[in-house]
């Protein structure tokens, strides 16, 4: 790291139409940036692979603005400070920062959070607690409202944010029936994750099978996948369900529009859905996050990560994970 000259770093080098492919990025090299006056450098060590990013990739209106072509593309990472212009941090800190899709990066101290990496592994700040694990907590207690005794259904059930939602939602006592892609996801979520059941969207009979695990009918919804699945969901609503809109995976590569035939379950049972953005609460992330690390600590959360090597896995490790290949939280080892 001392005698490093060149940073490694993706761009976007074109906009999807449909799937996203390699041919829509661009690795580049470039002089690692010197940190002005208030700012640190920092040599990213881990990346973060969302959905998100595809939003991203597209000049459709959306929340936050688009990458830019040519830009490097967004993405959290954790990495440790080389050097800094900044008296709140030092060379050798750990920091978790929005520096995306690079090896080093210049920051405002103002933009980086300090971590701990003694207490967990610093991954897990990408992960469970991190953006992820605070969507769950937030999607789920906020919007969500879960009873003890009412039926939560989450889809992308083993993926960051769904198997985190489904271990919290079992943990307020309510029956948790996830939705995953492939028996080994499936098995995974029911076995490692204490859900109550699991469908398996890719064996052909989702609204049959989610009718089965779910006998009384759907109280709360956490949806991430849109599509087929949102609207199977929708047919076993019951009164005064409850859906968060959390991501709809199934329809970021999409050239047309999915044609949903359940919407009149929303005038019926009166269901309550509500899409959410996690940065809607970010006043109160150390609330989420106090939460989320006693539960690790007390061995309530378990959590897998899905690990690339390298900077140039990074586009294959997004295009897997938009295709449900990523098992848990998807991550670039840099």
């Amino acid at each position: 790291m001392a005698t490093a000259t060149v940073n490694r770093r993706i761009v976007l080098a074109s906009r999807p139409q449909g799937d996203v492919t390699p041919q829509n990025f661009r690795i580049e090299e470039a002089p690692i940036p010197a940190p002005a006056e208030g700012e640190v450098l920092v040599r990213n060590e881990w990346l973060s692979l969302d959905p998100y990013m595809r939003g991203r990739m597209s000049d459709a209106r959306s929340y936050v603005p688009p990458v830019a072509v040519d830009a490097v593309m967004v993405g959290q990472t954790v990495g440790e400070v080389v050097d800094s212009r900044h008296p709140g941090f030092r060379k050798g800190d750990k920091v978790l920062t929005q520096l995306g899709w690079q090896l080093y990066g210049a920051a405002r101290g103002k933009d980086l959070m300090m971590i701990d990496a003694s207490r967990v592994p610093p991954s897990y700040y990408l992960g469970v607690l991190g953006m992820p694990g605070v969507t769950a907590w937030f999607g789920l207690f906020e919007i969500g409202k879960p009873k003890p005794g009412e039926t939560v259904v989450v889809s992308a059930a083993s993926g960051a944010v769904g198997s985190v939602v489904g271990q919290l939602a079992k943990d307020e006592g309510c029956r948790v029936v996830g939705i995953a892609g492939g028996a080994k996801k499936c098995e995974y979520v029911v076995k490692e994750l204490g859900f109550d059941a699991c469908v398996d969207y890719k064996a052909g009979k989702l609204v049959e099978d989610l009718r089965a695990a779910c006998p009384d009918g759907i109280d709360v919804n956490f949806e991430n996948v849109g599509g087929a699945v949102l609207d199977a969901a929708l047919r076993l609503a019951r009164k005064d369900a409850r859906f968060v809109i959390c991501g709809l995976i199934a329809e970021y590569n999409a050239t047309e529009a999915y044609g949903y035939k359940s919407l009149r379950s929303i005038l019926v049972n009166r269901i309550t859905m509500r899409g959410m953005i996690v940065f809607d609460w970010k006043d109160r992330y150390s609330e989420a996050l106090a939460d989320l690390a006693a539960r690790v600590a007390m061995g309530k959360l378990r959590y897998r990560e899905s690990i690339v090597e390298g900077l140039d896995s990074a586009p294959q490790g997004l295009i897997s994970l938009l295709s449900g290949g990523n098992f848990g939280k998807q991550l670039v080892k840099l």
